[in-house]
């Protein structure tokens, strides 16, 4: 007997610790998709690079210069700056609207475009925030890096750099590498484009490829139905046979398409001979200021630097904190990324050195 309710204790006690852990489980899930919920909220994130640059400079100088002149000139800058504070308190209390005065600020934003033109959520919060304080004033620069992608995604990505230009708010877009396509798309709404000098710019151009299968599937005797309730809700198909008149109908709307993107381009930059510039190609950055395609040569380091000297410069930037298991898959998909890239540059070094 006392064997029998031994056993049973440690039954019971096996059950409840069971239990217990389930529990514990579940408790810990619910906490986590809560946090995780709340976590996602994104938020606006903003850096001033005037600081930035300021600390690097100061870094470097305490570094380089004689002891004595560092002490020198970084008393000079405090004393400067209690100057300038004390003005702004006096204008304060004598009611002085100071925002009216206030100096010139440049709010800078970064575009990095994939073919579904992803950062134009992101986009779209940050120029919002800009938007309610921005001034005719002031100036706002876009970093812009895309190849192009969808035509309506993109197309949504230039809307809301309309945004700025209804408001009247000056316009740069800076592009160091490449804003092809729908990244032209993008970079043409600009008051003022810049690009580096081996930036790839222009492409204004629409394709399409579909990949057809019906031969491999008619060989093998499988057989596949396309129905439709529409004229052209199918023109050309994966699976199906293709006909003469549904390819020449999607010939027509790449057309069609590529007419709205030249009258887009058109209408932001007249000076262009879309004739010459229209037909899908590409230009170097040098190139491209001959065609009229960008406003001037430069970086977008050079004129950040440059604008600090005069500006407010403010880096904005729209912040998702991500769930943990698109956290783990943006881990995953970064190491398959850095094996492909370093295979990539050994190939790429054994082409070259012996």
């Amino acid at each position: 007997m006392l064997e029998f309710f031994y056993e049973y204790g440690l039954f019971l006690a096996k059950a409840a610790t069971l239990v217990a852990a389930i529990l514990v489980v579940i408790g810990a899930a619910a906490q986590l998709a809560v946090r995780n919920k709340r976590d996602t909220e994104g938020h606006i994130e903003v850096h001033n690079l005037n600081e930035t640059l300021e600390n690097m400079s100061h870094a470097l100088r305490e570094q380089v210069l004689d002891k004595a002149l560092y002490k020198q000139q970084l008393k000079q800058e405090q004393k400067q700056r209690k100057a300038e504070h004390k003005q702004k308190t006096k204008q304060i209390k004598k009611g002085e609207d100071i925002e009216k005065e206030h100096k010139k600020r440049l709010f800078v934003l970064d575009f990095d475009g994939d073919i579904k033109a992803s950062d134009v959520e992101p986009l779209r919060e940050e120029i919002s925030s800009i938007l309610t304080l921005a001034t005719e004033r002031d100036e706002v620069l876009l970093r812009l890096e895309s190849a192009g992608g969808m035509v309506h995604s993109y197309g949504l990505a230039a809307s809301q750099l309309q945004r700025i230009r209804d408001r009247k708010i000056p316009l740069v877009v800076s592009v160091d590498r490449v804003a092809a396509s729908g990244g032209y798309m993008m970079a043409c709404i600009a008051d003022k484009l810049i690009a580096a000098p081996f930036a790839i710019l222009g492409s204004i151009g629409v394709v399409a490829q579909i990949p057809n299968f019906h031969r491999l599937l008619k060989k093998n005797e499988i057989d596949v139905e396309v129905l439709t309730a529409g004229e052209y809700k199918r023109t050309l198909t994966m699976f199906g046979e293709n006909t003469e008149k549904g390819r020449q109908k999607f010939i027509e709307d790449l057309e069609d398409t590529h007419e709205l993107f030249k009258e887009f381009v058109a209408e932001h930059r007249p000076q262009l001979d879309m004739n010459e510039v229209a037909n899908g190609d590409v230009w170097f950055g040098r190139r491209a200021l001959e065609k009229q395609l960008i406003d001037e040569i430069s970086t977008s380091d050079e004129y950040l630097i440059s604008a600090c000297d005069e500006a407010e410069v403010f880096q904005v930037r729209y912040v998702e904190k991500k769930s943990i298991s698109e956290r783990l898959g943006t881990v995953v998909s970064g190491s398959l990324d850095r094996v492909l890239l370093t295979w990539w540059e050994r190939l790429q070094r054994s082409r070259y050195f012996s």
